[in-house]
């Protein structure tokens, strides 16, 4: 392997080449960090790297693998957490300058998880301020520079924003991101990756700043499927510390993951929605089912009961009352230095009271049953992710957000995977959506593996650095 940078393997080459011992962790984690010291003053995707901490546990991981102790397959390979997630001791700023100096005084569950099977953090990314907010942009703690084009600074997808450049710029093999209505997807969409929105559940919250508990999902973004599922393996499972992670059973992808599509059924947009996407997005989207088609999937219209932008708003309304609820003190202490663009959008949780909010929740069980008549006529909703490539900063409406297609999801307790299908006249991403019922994360990446088995779109590379 001498030669070969490792910003070019995926991570499942990583992970196997590391525990085969053709590669030393210790040169895996020295070749990012030197990689992220190159680009990230630029890139700005990180908030805190463990540059001395990181080689200190690649240089235990490549002792433990050569005397036979490794934790597991994953031991020795580096990972970026978003900047919710609390390591104890570590700070945590959820995106705020204002707590740029909070130390986190517990661990979270899927950063111990991750640690106990020998992942190795490199470090935190930058987030959204409050994770609120589907653009990427932080006024205050700095905006990441979406690395696909390195010279017009454009959107880099929020609020998991930090996380999606690491990847897509190689500072990272694989980031941990968030979502409560699009945060995995949209940097997965305009960073050209792969990102896995988990069922509610799935994947314990505990130690992970919220925004809105109802809502809150952690996910995978990471170049692939395959990299995805390894990954989605290795962050799931029960926890006493999150009761909702109690009542889902293990979720083992990799049985069907090569099964192929041929037989299933997906539905696609209607005609009403193909009008809200830019014509390279709606272009590549319809490739896409022409790729599914000519792999023996059936395509069929969709018929939703509700449409995507009032179940949009109903998600708003959720993620803005317990956004409130939670940060009240800060959004309305003005002495505070809060992002201009967040403050008013956690703000308007003032404004929806008690009685709404629970009639908001009753309309999500009543929807979630007539969803499930959708589910029963096909395996997969496919969507494009955003109805736009990455727009221009100074072109992004801070007033609205991308989350037409994504915040359905959330609503409706559903997983889905983005993943890159096509590029746009001037080389940026576009991207696929794979929404699946509740709970079937091993569906939509086996749609996905399919997907990426008869495509180049997720080994295109962002420009190089």
């Amino acid at each position: 392997m001498t030669g070969i940078d490792p910003w070019l393997l995926s991570a499942r080459q990583l992970s196997e080449n590391i525990s085969q011992r053709k590669i030393s962790s210790t040169d895996v984690v020295s070749g990012f960090l030197d990689r992220i010291r190159k680009n990230d003053a630029k890139l700005n995707a990180f908030v805190e790297v463990y540059d001395q901490d990181a080689i200190l546990a690649a240089e235990a991981a490549d002792k433990a693998i050569r005397s036979g102790h490794a934790a597991g397959p994953l031991h020795g390979v580096p990972i970026a957490l978003k900047d919710l997630i609390d390591i104890e001791g570590r700070i945590t700023t959820g995106g705020s300058a204002i707590w740029r100096n909070r130390h986190a005084d517990r661990t979270a569950t899927l950063a111990r998880r991750l640690m106990a099977q020998g992942l190795i953090v490199i470090g935190k990314t930058q987030t959204v301020e409050f994770a609120m907010g589907g653009w990427g942009t932080n006024r205050h703690m700095g905006t990441p520079w979406n690395p696909w084009d390195m010279n017009v600074a454009r959107t880099p997808g929020g609020s998991s924003s930090g996380s999606g450049v690491a990847v897509a710029a190689g500072l990272v093999p694989w980031a941990i991101g968030t979502d409560t209505g699009g945060s995995v997807r949209l940097p997965a969409s305009w960073c050209g990756l792969t990102g896995l929105k988990t069922t509610i559940g799935r994947v314990s919250t505990y130690g992970i700043l919220p925004l809105s508990p109802t809502l809150d999902t952690p996910g995978p973004m990471t170049r692939s499927a395959d990299d995805a599922a390894l990954l989605y393996c290795a962050m799931q499972g029960p926890d006493p510390l999150d009761a909702r992670t109690m009542g889902l059973s293990w979720s083992d992808p990799w049985p069907d993951l090569s099964r192929g599509v041929a037989g299933l059924r997906f539905a696609r947009i209607a005609a009403a929605e193909r009008a809200t996407v830019a014509p390279d997005v709606l272009a590549a989207y319809d490739e896409s089912l022409d790729v599914l088609a000519r792999l023996g999937a059936e395509i069929v219209p969709l018929v939703m009961p509700r449409g995507f932008a009032e179940l949009g708003q109903l998600t708003g309304k959720i993620m803005t009352a317990e956004g409130y609820a939670i940060l009240s003190a800060f959004i309305d202490d003005e002495s505070l230095q809060l992002d201009p663009d967040v403050r008013p959008r956690l703000a308007a949780g003032r404004q929806i009271t008690s009685r709404e909010y629970l009639a908001v929740l009753q309309t999500r069980d009543d929807l979630k049953r007539e969803f499930a008549t959708v589910f029963s006529n096909c395996e997969a909703l496919l969507t494009p992710t955003t109805a736009t490539a990455a727009l221009a900063l100074d072109q992004a409406d801070q007033a609205s957000g991308p989350g037409h297609f994504t915040r359905f999801v959330n609503f409706l307790d559903l997983c889905a995977l983005s993943l890159p299908n096509g590029r746009t006249e001037n080389g940026l991403p576009t991207s696929l959506q794979i929404v699946c019922n509740h709970a079937s994360e091993a569906m939509a990446l086996r749609i996905g593996s399919a997907f990426q088995a008869a495509t180049d779109w997720h080994n295109g590379r962002a420009m190089e650095l």
